[in-house]
């Protein structure tokens, strides 16, 4: 199988990863040398485990949570992501750097945000990425100091490839001491965004005492360094709010918030001159091991979004991952759909189609293919009552595997042991979509409307797939299977 290409780069040069040779790399700053160096050492037991990801995006070895930063620059698609580079397991946060001409093949880039230890900076969590007025990049992040409050830091390129970064001397360009009083919790994870021609950015968090909410501040410069506090944009009804979007969709705007659980949405309007959004619908993002997206408009003006993929074992030298990229649209009832971007469709091999057949009270092994890593299209009609759809990485015999299956009585998809609460029609034709990437599930159901994410765990010599008829039978219309090369 050929894997997606994903090289290390350093200041321009290609190599393996962090290329020993690689004179150019010394020219980097110390802060960077010593991460990148540990995350190299690390690169041989995190290749070694059968288990790890193919297709979907992660660093070349140890800890990755949230996207930060997602932004189109120069014909390159770029992103940044929350990155342990001494470990893999969650802390020691930097920013680890990729991009990419087509969303599908990247390149790794050199670690752009490291602790400003000498400035009292712990770690760099979570934030964005945006264009200032002179048409270069920003990076906005949340800087913590285990020794004083949370502040809003920015950094800034040295180079127009944007290999090496440095902190914006006007840093901190926000504190909780900016906000006239208002007393602020778990204040953090700052997002960057445009309305009626000014700069405004959210922050989440929650007032103290009060639910999750989303800050609203406007910048007063085209630098995106000096901004105001304008109030409290919308407040939920969870405990707090992590990692908010805030960004205009065919004529209204969505609200994408992480409260510590399953990754919500609100679909309304935003007012520039309150400063305040008023919500009109609300949905689930997915509602497996999904969490703290981040997304961006690219120049064909898709909205498209990536989520962290969590809950892998430790100890394997790699832990994280992010999905596959999502471009987003609304259905006319203002709920989000979700649809995989098409550029995947380069990482197909040669399929099968198998057409018309009934399936009864059994699980049917699909012929002449097994894979770990696969795209599937199912389309079927469920019976009455049961439960139907399919199974990935079952045994030779149809055992094991897990089941992606629709209850034709409650109207509820599952994907192993996660249950998607929105109902679906079950007398109707169902299509699962299923990418399948070792130990990734990534399942949308009813045209993207539904989505499941799910790590799984799956023997290795567990390849096959079957079609899945318990108490009932299923017309299947047709399926479509290609092993991703």
């Amino acid at each position: 199988m050929k894997r997606i290409v994903l090289i290390w780069m350093a200041c321009g040069l290609c190599g393996s990863a962090f290329g020993e040779t690689d004179a150019t790399e010394s020219k980097l700053p110390p802060e960077i040398q010593k991460p990148m160096a540990a995350v190299k050492a690390a690169v041989a037991k995190a290749e070694a485990d059968p288990a790890r990801p193919v297709f979907h995006f992660h660093p070349p070895a140890q800890w990755m949570n949230d996207l930060n930063g997602p932004i189109w620059y120069k014909d390159y698609y770029h992103i940044f992501y929350q990155h342990n580079p001494y470990g893999d397991q969650w802390g020691n946060m930097h920013w680890g750097h990729a991009r990419s001409r087509d969303l599908v093949q990247w390149e790794h880039l050199p670690i752009a945000l490291w602790p400003s230890k000498e400035k009292g900076e712990d770690h760099c969590f979570s934030g964005c990425a945006a264009i200032d007025g002179s048409g270069r990049p920003i990076l906005i992040y949340t800087s913590i100091g285990d020794k004083r409050a949370p502040e809003i830091w920015a950094a800034v390129p040295e180079d127009d490839e944007l290999f090496v970064w440095k902190k914006h001397p006007a840093n901190p360009i926000l504190t909780l001491a900016d906000h006239g009083g208002q007393q602020i919790d778990d204040w953090r994870d700052p997002f960057v965004f445009k309305a009626e021609g000014k700069n405004f950015m959210v922050v989440g968090g929650h007032p103290k005492g009060g639910k999750g909410a989303i800050f609203v501040y406007e910048a007063r410069n085209a630098e995106l360094t000096q901004w105001t506090y304008r109030g409290i944009g919308f407040e939920g009804t969870e405990g707090n709010w992590e990692c908010p979007n805030l960004f205009p969709l065919q004529g209204k705007w969505v609200l994408v918030y992480s409260p510590h659980g399953t990754v919500r949405y609100y679909v309304g309007q935003f007012d520039a001159k309150t400063c305040k959004f008023t919500p009109q619908s609300q949905g689930t993002m997915d509602y497996g091991d999904y969490y703290a997206p981040n997304c961006l408009e690219d120049p064909q003006g898709r909205r498209i979004m990536w989520g962290w993929v969590r809950g892998f074992p430790v100890g394997k030298g790699w832990n994280g991952c992010l999905t596959l990229p999502r471009m987003l649209s609304l259905d006319p009832q203002g709920q989000l759909v979700q649809t995989p971007v098409d550029g995947l469709k380069q990482l197909r091999g040669r399929g099968i189609r198998i057409e018309e057949r009934q399936i009864s009270d059994s699980r049917w092994i699909v012929p002449d293919f097994a894979g770990d890593c696969l795209e599937a299209v199912l389309r079927f009609r469920p019976g009455q009552k049961g439960q139907f759809g399919l199974a990935v990485r079952c045994a030779a015999d149809g055992s094991k595997g897990i089941p992606i299956v629709i209850d034709a009585e409650s109207g509820k998809l599952s994907v192993g042991n996660k249950i998607a609460e929105k109902g679906i029609e079950p007398d109707s034709v169902q299509t699962l979509h299923v990418f399948l990437d070792n130990s990734v599930l990534e399942v949308y159901a009813v045209n993207g409307r539904v989505c499941i994410t799910a790590v799984i765990q799956a023997d290795p010599a567990d390849q096959n797939i079957s079609l899945v008829a318990e108490e009932g039978t299923m017309s299947l219309e047709a399926l479509q299977v290609w092993p991703i090369r």
